[in-house]
């Protein structure tokens, strides 16, 4: 069986406002061109009034009784009703829900961790949502658990507040952090540390100016001093002698012996 089609005018399309002959008053309070309250009049002296004006008559309040209509171009009347809209999302602000995971066998070094996660978080103005979970059977001691939520709290509590105490829901306790206001907010220590390790390079360069110098000293010749002359060629005619290292009365008695 299909459906029949939906009507052009249903509030799935948006607010729809009535204009001209789709109102169905019989009494309309009108407010004029320049804003004046003109009293109750009949619909037909107001659509009246409005043709003479060169303009429409927009219903701007149904539910009064009678219904409140406003002398005033549509199109201008859309145009000032979005402006509206526009500006009243600019002072909107959306907040945040940021979760953070625990377990009742946290390690302390993850639960520094996981604190310094969410006071960065309620520092930039953002709910904190703890969810501690139990597995197996640590639900036969949930008091570590509530033991660790207590902790945790306690290390934030500069700089956020629970909206609620914890609750044990299910397998699971869970929690809801609201940040404190800013003029009672403390000061977030981790804007000040320092990014990743950075490498002196003051001290890098130092060290390898100075090997480098060493390197140089001992590899430019000293002009005082004679360079050192080439090793001679043997005579002989061998190119590898064995007999080059030993002396003149070595050879001499290597030669008696020969």
């Amino acid at each position: 069986m299909s459906r029949p089609f939906s009507p052009r005018s249903s509030s799935s399309h948006g607010s729809f406002t009535r204009i001209n002959g789709k109102i169905r008053a019989r009494e309309v309070r009108v407010i004029g061109p320049e804003g004046k309250q003109l009293g109750v009049l009949a619909l037909n002296d107001a659509l009246a009034l409005a043709r003479q004006h060169g303009v429409d008559l927009v219903e701007i309040a149904a539910t009064a009784t009678p219904p409140v209509c406003r002398v005033v171009d549509y199109g201008k009347y859309r145009y000032e009703q979005a402006k509206k809209e526009k500006e009243s999302k600019k002072h909107q602000h959306a907040t945040q829900v940021k979760e953070v995971q625990l377990s009742p066998r946290i390690d302390p070094h993850d639960l520094g961790v996981k604190t310094t996660h969410a006071i960065d978080f309620l520092c930039e103005d953002m709910k904190v949502k703890v969810v501690l979970k139990f597995r197996g059977r640590e639900m036969a001691h949930t008091e570590f658990g509530f033991q660790v939520i207590n902790k945790f709290v306690a290390n934030i509590t500069p700089f956020g507040h629970p909206d609620f105490t914890p609750k044990l829901v299910g397998r699971s306790i869970t929690l809801m952090i609201s940040p404190l206001p800013r003029n009672k907010r403390a000061k977030n220590p981790n804007a000040d540390r320092n990014g990743p390790l950075s490498v002196n390079l003051d001290k890098v360069q130092g060290g390898e100016s100075s090997t480098d110098g060493d390197q140089d000293d001992s590899a430019v010749p000293n002009p005082k001093q004679p360079s050192p002359k080439p090793p001679t060629k043997p005579t002989g005619g061998f190119v590898n002698n064995p007999f080059d290292g030993l002396d003149s009365t070595q050879r001499s008695g290597a030669n008696g012996q020969a």
